[in-house]
């Protein structure tokens, strides 16, 4: 057992214990191939909660500040993270994450950017998705984190793209990133009630 797959275990008891925690839709993951998770953001615990449940490794972006930490670079790089500049993407890290999809790779982003991000989605996780045709996965997280509340991960059905398949220009791309917002708004509202 790796370092990844260990603590992919320890997350399960903590949020297993902590937080109750429900996970739904795990069926929705495909078995291999590039995928994205485009999930909602509520909070700094959301990475380890989305990869949680699955037992396919999930890599994320992580703001390049917390790359600077020695001992925290060399704990969030072996469990997938690779940086990105707040602000700007550059062209490495689109690169990279392509390479990573076109490998058959996992990518969880959270399109808002921020957590609260107030729902407006930016085109990244499409432009990623279209480039490398890579599969979206919708993502709700459900909850407060309060302990011993329960707390829901909802992954939803792929994301239909293929009417954009060939196409990036930037109206392409809003209208496939608020294709994909909506799948992940309309998660969030059937499993709240």
């Amino acid at each position: 057992m790796g370092f990844y797959e260990f603590a992919r275990e320890v997350t399960r008891v903590f949020f297993k214990v902590f937080y109750n925690l429900r996970a739904e839709g795990v069926e929705n993951i495909p078995a291999d191939g590039g995928v994205i998770l485009c999930s909602n953001h509520i909070s700094t615990l959301d990475p380890p909660l989305i990869g949680t449940p699955l037992n396919r490794r999930i890599h994320f972006m992580a703001k390049a500040e917390l790359f600077k930490i020695p001992l925290f670079k060399q704990l969030i790089t072996v469990l997938g993270a690779f940086p990105v500049k707040r602000g700007s993407v550059s062209k490495e890290t689109i690169r990279y994450a392509q390479k990573l999809l076109a490998e058959g790779g996992m990518l969880g982003i959270f399109p808002e950017g921020t957590r609260g991000g107030g729902g407006m989605g930016k085109k990244g996780a499409a432009s990623l998705a279209l480039r490398a045709g890579a599969t979206v996965i919708p993502v709700a997280i459900i909850g407060h984190y309060r302990l011993f509340r329960q707390m829901k991960i909802v992954y939803g059905k792929p994301v239909d793209l293929s009417r954009f398949a060939g196409q990036s220009n930037s109206e392409t791309l809003e209208e496939a990133t608020e294709l994909i917002m909506d799948s992940i708004r309309k998660l969030v509202q059937e499993h709240s009630k």
